[in-house]
């Protein structure tokens, strides 16, 4: 159950990753309407997927690879949980989202929520221990 929350950001975030930067041309459109003509924005979007497939891989060596798991834990962390206050903050300053947007803020922070809680009993098993 402790690797868990790892595995569901992993796969949530790697199809992200790849929606955003697999054809941002033609799926983003579908998906937010706006178009993404421009080379530069395809550029960042690309690079997004870039950043999301590299922090799913580490994430998914955390499930499988325990030496890893608080790195990939911390990491999970700080990913959720900056995405949801960049997504806070422009609720304040820009105004209420489309609907994906406003979804995605519940689950980074419940999955970063998840990542604390399974870190505090990580780090509390380890003090029993000794």
């Amino acid at each position: 159950m402790k690797n868990f929350h790892l595995l569901v950001s992993a796969l949530l975030i790697s199809g992200i990753g790849l929606a955003y930067g697999v054809c941002p041309g033609r799926i983003l459109p579908r998906l937010f309407g706006f178009a993404v003509e421009h080379t530069s924005l395809k550029n960042i979007f690309r690079a997004l997927m870039g950043l999301y497939l590299a922090m799913s891989s580490l994430w998914l060596i955390g499930v499988f690879n325990q030496k890893l798991w608080l790195t990939a834990t911390i990491t999970n962390i700080v990913f959720m949980a900056g995405l949801a206050l960049g997504r806070i903050i422009s609720l304040f300053s820009d105004g209420i989202p489309g609907i994906y947007f406003l979804a995605g803020i519940a689950v980074e922070l419940l999955l970063a929520a998840w990542g604390i809680v399974n870190l505090v009993n990580f780090k509390r098993s380890i003090t029993n221990r000794q």
